[in-house]
């Protein structure tokens, strides 16, 4: 059975999108302070039939499967049976390996929804679908220097040449001790606007670079960028950019 729903989680690539899973997560990502023995994650089911679920983290690599995770973590319940319009509360708790003191750390946690097999009818043909929603957990150790809300409007943005095609990007370093994620970026230059929908992520005391479509001949501008606080909400800046 585990090995079928590992299967499963595979098919959301290709479908990714076409509909909406009957079970959500109560938020948009999950802070875990490293000096707290567990978290909890709640789980909503809110469709009219009950789904077998199974949760579990990885590292960054989407495509690991539940009995490959080898993440510093203990998840309970790891498979269940979420009844329609009901709700569960996941245990997360850490089991104490060694990481970073100084900054954050990121892991992911994965849950799979797999709806009850349809009635057969024999002139009817049906796809049994699962899926998957897979959001960011941010491990955080005590006492880091500053606050995470503060961590945006900190960073620093340099224009330089685009890795592939020609024209502009955005590298962005951070000096602070968390991860900042954006929804959306914008650059104001020339009297026009350059927009990434797609947003991204920094890590800490790390640097990356962040494709702006359609920006060429750009030297220096106005970055108007859209983070995401710990509680899923905007944190809206503006910063200088230049070469």
């Amino acid at each position: 059975m585990k090995r079928w729903i590992a299967a499963m989680g595979l098919m959301i690539a290709m479908f990714g999108g076409a509909a909406h899973a009957s079970v959500t997560i109560g938020g948009t990502r999950v802070v875990y302070p490293l000096d707290q023995r567990e978290v909890t994650v709640k789980l909503n089911n809110d469709s009219r039939t009950p789904s077998l679920v199974q949760v579990w983290m990885d590292d960054g690599n989407a495509d690991t499967k539940p009995a490959e995770s080898k993440t510093p973590f203990v998840i309970t319940p790891p498979i269940f049976r979420m009844d329609a319009n009901k709700s569960q509360t996941l245990r997360v708790m850490f089991s104490g390996e060694a990481l970073p003191q100084d900054r954050e750390s990121i892991y992911w946690l994965n849950v799979l929804d797999v709806p009850p097999k349809a009635e057969a009818n024999p002139d009817v043909n049906t796809l049994q679908l699962a899926y998957r929603t897979r959001i960011k957990v941010f491990v955080r150790p005590p006492k880091l220097p500053g606050k995470p809300e503060d961590a945006p409007r900190m960073l620093d943005w340099k224009i330089v040449p685009a890795a592939q095609g020609g024209g502009n990007a955005l590298a962005v370093s951070n000096p602070t001790a968390y991860y900042v994620s954006f929804s959306e970026i914008q650059v104001s230059a020339n009297g026009r606007s350059y927009k990434n929908e797609t947003g991204g992520m920094v890590a800490p005391h790390g640097k990356e670079i962040i494709a702006i479509p359609k920006m060429s001949g750009v030297h220096a501008g106005k970055v108007h960028y859209i983070a995401i606080s710990d509680f899923g909400g905007a944190i809206e800046g503006d910063a200088d950019a230049t070469e």
